[in-house]
């Protein structure tokens, strides 16, 4: 996709989203729901073309210079960025809906102005680490070590990994061990075994794992462990707790600035924007079929209850 005018034409603005989910419709239609509140009809005045990875990030460079063949006027880049992906797209617009640490990434200069060709919305999930510890103990006080699931390719995985850590031991759990998939083949492979001396999980965030999430989730719950994860999708299927930014609710935010870019706004000028709606969802459901009792308070605190 490239700035042009939302006013219906013959030649209608093209904005092609690509991303790694085999299941990330919650995320991506967001940004076509968000294009027709602001008065953009497909095949009229906007072209709306898809690529998925499927859960290949390998794919990303491939994807994008496919994309940047076309008439392209922005690339929505829905479930992975790096600096391949950046070399492939040349100098179109690039757009991240969920991204974390961008800044740290290299991917901007600010957030206030990122610089380039590169804009978007952060998920914070890094921040969130810690706050998702705090609601699993709170939930079962009897917790004494936990495991986390980490992709070690995954960019930014330490950091988030060493948060979470901070914040177990600052509850007295001690270290955090580790169970770790790079691919979703690996994560077919893992075993509740590559849990064994935890008596929790934190499940850190990352897109294999986001595609995959019904294989993290039947993982995870083949331990029979309570169990936090990074996004509601994961308690929507099947998983016990979740808390952290809303991802449908970053790429319908999403949506202004593509047409923002489609006007001619310049990436370089749109300050990446933090998320501001958090879910805290609790799968009751699941709770009873591990065994596991959530006390009311903590439902309480739940922004919703899956019973």
């Amino acid at each position: 996709m490239v700035g042009r005018s939302a006013s219906p034409r013959e030649d209608p603005a093209r904005w092609h989203p690509f991303g790694s989910g085999r299941r990330e419709g919650a995320g991506v239609r967001g940004i076509p729901t968000g294009l027709r509140d602001l008065g953009y009809v497909e095949g009229r005045n906007i072209i709306l073309e898809f690529r998925l990875a499927r859960g290949n990030l390998s794919l990303g460079p491939q994807l994008a210079a496919e994309l940047a063949a076309l008439p392209v006027d922005v690339i929505v880049a829905g479930g992975f960025l790096d600096a391949t992906v950046v070399a492939a797209s040349g100098r179109i617009p690039i757009l991240f809906p969920s991204m974390m640490n961008p800044v740290e990434r290299g991917f901007a200069s600010s957030l206030a102005r990122p610089g380039g060709n590169i804009t978007g919305f952060t998920l914070m999930h890094t921040e969130l680490n810690a706050k998702r510890l705090e609601l699993l103990r709170a939930a079962f006080p009897h917790i004494t070590a936990v495991a986390a699931l980490v992709n070690p390719s995954a960019p930014g995985h330490k950091l988030a990994f060493e948060q979470t850590e901070i914040a177990a031991q600052s509850l007295g759990l001690g270290s955090v061990g580790r169970a770790e998939a790079e691919s979703a083949g690996a994560l077919r492979e893992l075993r509740p075994a590559a849990f064994s001396g935890a008596s929790a999980v934190v499940v850190v965030t990352d897109g294999v794992f986001y595609s995959d999430r019904r294989d993290v989730v039947a993982l995870v719950n083949a331990t029979r462990l309570p169990a936090i994860y990074p996004e509601r999708e994961y308690a929507d299927d099947g998983g016990l707790m979740s808390y952290g930014a809303s991802v449908p609710d970053n790429f319908r935010r999403a949506a202004d600035y593509v047409d923002r870019i489609l006007k001619g706004a310049n990436p370089a000028d749109l300050p990446i924007q933090e998320p501001v709606k958090f879910d805290f969802v609790v799968n009751l459901k699941t709770a009873k079929a591990l065994g596991l009792t959530i006390p009311p308070s903590i439902l309480a605190r739940a922004d919703e209850v899956i019973e």
